[in-house]
């Protein structure tokens, strides 16, 4: 396949993945809205924030490396010593899971039982769903490597809507029932999970279409381990690369999930701040969820296979070279617009928002303060997201390895100022932590960026450049905005939050125009590799 043949799959993935996102996010949205007038904060906080940290931590220290090395270089490869490799994040997963599992039940503070029942049943179920999502990371990695653009979408999307409608129902019928409500629907949406992939494989191996497409395997035994061949069990290369990632990934989740690691283990807030604070980071992180993060995954891919680990840039094919230049800078510049855009609007519609969503409990108190501060993460996440997918992508072991560093100690750096930041400013002060850590991510990784294109012609990094008269625009729509909001929001009435959003509305639509008009590149970029995914399927 060549490069832009890659280029078109990824964007297709990248697109549909968003949008189909967006139409089961927004069933999850109202449903998760409708069990908040039904749960207390304490619950929300324990389960959103502790025992869900317990099950990420489990799958992403046993998983995440291996994702990372396995998606690298090409599909042509011995699949066999690949899947076999896969299959270790299994026993990882339950080592994983007994060890944090001790931790969660004897180490930690234990919640009052007469307010949230049931905690020991709560983390033996979420470490158990860890394991068993694991047992369909084959089949994930498989499908994401041959670019199957719905299935990965599709099956998240069912298991999590599934997820939110037994909860619903058991929240209404049964509140007495407490975590084991949550429990049961956290097992029912790993077991949803694999067996969607299950299934398509199923379906898939042997048919004719796979057998068009010369698919490495044709048969559901070849997706279990194999071990009675004459050679090395698994690819010796991809394990060390392996090894590699897993020791970043352990630094990365360390990042990734700080907040709620000192949440959890020094008791900085109490479990219904965490509630609060929980609910305001899911709402502030959904077009981080919608948009963000499929074109991360997918552009990883696409960088993965055009360009060559640890080659200089003027030892590669110079058409792939340009490409991924060309589609780097584009994204940069996407990805900068959307968050950009987030910030500023955000600002001035954070207590609109969290006042339709939650009702007082979230509107009053420090919920506003929160996902204001959350919109200016968003534009930092944003950014990092592609220039680390970049990084990741076209680093050689070694230098993996030499940013293992530079993580290690972002994350004693975060751990302390995130816990200083708190003491100071309460639940903000993660908020403020993370920003100043993703700002650190992005520094290195710019530097990393100019230092690859350095000895070429190619500049991607001007994608993070904008044009004068797009930022006046920004700023008069914020101002505008946040004087809206002062005469008009919150407690005035229905017809003067109507006018506030129209106030809103009209500013984002000058917006638009602006950036029509100023960032043509940007728009053809998505013209031509995202929209014209659809208009071919509608011709």
């Amino acid at each position: 396949m060549g490069s832009q043949d890659v280029l078109s799959e990824t964007t297709r993935l990248a697109s549909s993945s968003a949008l189909l996102q967006i139409l089961f996010r927004v069933i999850t949205f109202g449903l998760n809205a409708f069990t908040l007038r039904y749960v207390s904060k304490e619950m929300i906080g324990l389960v959103n924030v502790r025992l869900t940290l317990l099950y990420s931590t489990v799958v992403f220290l046993a998983r995440e490396a291996f994702r990372r090395a396995c998606l690298s270089g090409s599909t042509k490869r011995n699949w066999t010593k690949t899947i076999n490799l896969l299959w270790l994040t299994v026993p990882l997963g339950v080592c994983w899971s007994l060890f944090l599992g001790w931790i969660w039940l004897r180490l930690l503070e234990v919640p009052d039982p007469n307010t949230v029942p049931y905690y020991k049943i709560g983390v033996v179920a979420f470490g158990l769903s860890a394991v068993v999502e694991l047992l369909g990371e084959p089949f994930w990695v498989l499908a994401q490597a041959h670019l199957f653009i719905r299935l990965k979408v599709i099956a998240e999307s069912l298991s999590i809507v599934s997820k939110c409608i037994l909860t619903v129902i058991l929240v209404v019928l049964y509140p007495q029932w407490g975590l084991h409500i949550f429990s049961l629907a956290q097992l029912l949406y790993t077991s949803i999970l694999v067996l969607c992939y299950i299934m398509y494989f199923m379906k898939f191996l042997g048919s004719p279409e796979a057998t068009k497409k010369s698919f490495p395997v044709s048969r559901m035994t070849d997706l279990l381990p194999n071990l009675t061949e004459d050679q090395t069990v698994v690819d010796w290369k991809e394990a060390r690369l392996t090894w590699s990632f897993f020791k970043q990934s352990f630094l990365k989740q360390m990042l990734t999930e700080g907040e709620r690691y000192v949440m959890t283990f020094l008791n900085v807030l109490n479990f219904g701040d965490q509630g609060v604070y929980d609910i305001v980071n899911n709402l502030g992180s959904l077009v981080a969820r919608f948009i963000f993060l499929p074109v991360e995954e997918s552009f990883y891919i696409f960088f993965a296979k055009v360009l060559e680990r640890g080659m200089d840039v003027k030892l590669q094919k110079q058409d792939d070279i340009a490409m991924a230049a060309a589609v780097l800078e584009s994204l940069l510049k996407l990805v900068l617009l959307v968050g950009l855009s987030i910030t500023v609007f955000g600002y001035a519609y954070s207590q609109l928002a969290l006042d339709i969503y939650g009702g007082s409990m979230l509107s009053s108190g420090s919920g506003p303060g929160l996902l204001r501060c959350y919109s200016l993460y968003v534009l930092l996440l944003a950014v990092n997201g592609v220039t680390e997918c970049f990084a990741f992508a076209s680093m050689c072991k070694e230098e993996v390895d030499r940013f293992n560093f530079v993580m290690l100690a972002l994350s004693f750096t975060f751990l302390c100022v995130s816990y200083f930041l708190t003491q100071w400013q309460g639940s903000v002060g993660f908020i403020l932590a993370n920003c100043f850590n993703m700002s650190i991510r992005i520094a290195h990784s710019i530097h990393y960026i100019y230092n690859y294109f350095k000895e070429s012609s190619y500049r991607p990094l001007k994608g993070l450049l904008l044009s004068p008269s797009l930022i006046f625009v920004y700023i008069i729509s914020g101002v505008v905005t946040v004087f809206s909001e002062v005469f008009l929001c919150c407690d005035k009435g229905w017809l003067a939050r109507l006018i506030h959003i129209t106030v809103g509305a009209l500013c984002f639509a000058a917006t638009l125009i602006t950036i029509f008009f100023t960032e043509t590149k940007m728009i053809n970029f998505v013209r031509t590799q995202f929209l014209s995914q659809y208009t071919k399927k509608e011709t």
